[in-house]
């Protein structure tokens, strides 16, 4: 699966790592609004790391969890989707608005074997210092370059170069950052 080899969704250890996902998203999700020592405790057993000062809202949806690594000092605002079939990694003091989503899964096109139930990934990175805006869908196999801005509502279907703004559906480069 994390090599973006074929498999199967249904395959008894995954539904058993989505499960385990499912009960620590839950409990994050669920918290007390002032319960910051229960949230860090169950977002950090659920993700692979998390750096320090990184703050994570509610709620937060991911697959299993494990294949997210968040750096230090990043600021996840509320709803963030993380689909994990394959890495997800996180830059430090990264930005992400409202709304996101992060989609490693790939579905195939051929109906029989969508009907067989197979699937596959490609990893999605963002580098350091990059700030996704509201809504920002990014796909399987980006890769965001660090100091870049990913306009609200943008769908990222292709890397983006470091120290660049993109924009729109597909995003497109507009200009540089400065």
């Amino acid at each position: 699966m994390l090599a973006g080899e074929p498999y199967i969704a249904d395959d008894p250890e995954l539904v058993a790592m989505a499960r385990r996902a499912v009960r620590l998203t839950a409990e994050f999700n669920d918290a007390a609004h002032d319960d910051d020592a229960g949230r860090r405790r169950a977002i950090g057993e659920l993700l692979g790391s998390v750096g320090p000062d990184t703050e994570i809202r509610p709620p937060f949806r991911c697959d299993y969890g494990t294949h997210i690594d968040i750096g230090a000092g990043t600021f996840v605002n509320f709803g963030l989707v993380a689909l994990d079939v394959a890495a997800i990694n996180i830059g430090d003091d990264v930005q992400i608005g409202p709304g996101v989503q992060l989609l490693t899964p790939i579905h195939p096109v051929d109906p029989e074997q969508r009907r067989a139930k197979w699937e596959s990934g490609l990893p999605i990175a963002i580098g350091d210092n990059v700030w996704l805006g509201g809504g920002v869908i990014v796909l399987a196999g980006v890769t965001v370059g660090a100091d870049s801005v990913v306009g609200a509502g943008s769908v990222v279907t292709r890397d983006v170069p470091p120290g660049v703004v993109v924009a729109g559906n597909p995003a497109r480069h507009l200009r540089p950052v400065r």
